[in-house]
């Protein structure tokens, strides 16, 4: 049974992304079998690994909404051992949508479990928002990580996305636990850098990653090629940053 782990933080610009994309593809190189969903409209993810948004017929609305089964969604990517879901910026009007239907907060979970089975790692790259398709995405995962830029305002909103965990727990999803927070954009030269760590600790004590995500202008290049970091420059700091993670993230569930 594949671990579900939701990579959300409602602020934008904190690298959710980024990590979903790179952490999968390090996990793929690993020998796991994974599965990135992408749930944003903006469809960053599957243009990250190098799919054409504009190029696919089925996408995770169509998933969302009822419209057509996980098997018809799926695509296989050039990357070793990654699957994905697509998005594209058809899935903006599934929040509206998704309202009108039964069983509303449980539809990608629904959807998702005929596959369930088949991968070792499933992640889900979560909208910049605390929505209903955020919503979605917490009930069907077992647990969620949380990038957080070491910058001024990095704590700011997460007393609302914790205070949204604790509503999912209490009404779809009690399993639901916090994977770890993920420290991005991180330049240890700043003391501002050191604050954000230091506060970002005390507020989640032994829930941060020892492993940081540096500003790195490789990491930032690998989109526009629709490769992951790991293909696109495996020798560079956010290539090696990525592939501590996903060694901290398989120990840590070994």
């Amino acid at each position: 049974m594949g671990k579900v782990i939701s990579v959300t933080n409602q602020k934008g610009g904190v690298g959710k992304t980024t990590t979903a994309v790179n952490l999968i593809a390090w996990l793929g190189m690993k020998g796991k079998k994974t599965l990135l969903i992408d749930i944003d409209p903006q469809g960053n993810s599957t243009s990250g690994l190098g799919v054409n948004k504009r190029g696919i017929s089925c996408s995770t609305y169509d998933l969302l909404i009822g419209k057509a089964r996980a098997e018809e969604v799926l695509v296989h990517t050039a990357f070793q051992n990654v699957d994905l879901l697509p998005s594209n910026i058809s899935l903006a009007a599934a929040e509206i949508e998704i309202v009108e239907l039964e069983d509303r907060a449980r539809r990608l979970k629904n959807a998702l479990a005929p596959l369930k089975d088949r991968y070792d790692y499933i992640l889900i790259d979560c909208p910049p928002s605390l929505g209903l398709i955020t919503i979605n995405a917490l009930t069907a995962s077992d647990t969620l990580l949380v990038p957080i830029q070491c910058e001024y305002y990095a704590l700011e909103g997460l007393t609302q996305l914790m205070s949204t965990v604790r509503q999912v727990k209490r009404l779809y999803n009690a399993h639901i636990e916090l994977e770890g927070v993920l420290l991005t954009m991180y330049d240890g030269r700043l003391n501002l850098t050191m604050q954000v760590v230091a506060e970002v600790k005390k507020y989640f004590p032994q829930k941060v990653y020892r492993t940081t995500i540096p500003r790195n202008v490789r990491l930032s290049e690998a989109p526009s090629f629709g490769q992951p970091i790991l293909y696109f420059d495996r020798s560079s700091k956010g290539s090696q940053a990525y592939e501590e993670l996903a060694e901290e993230i398989l120990q840590k569930n070994r």
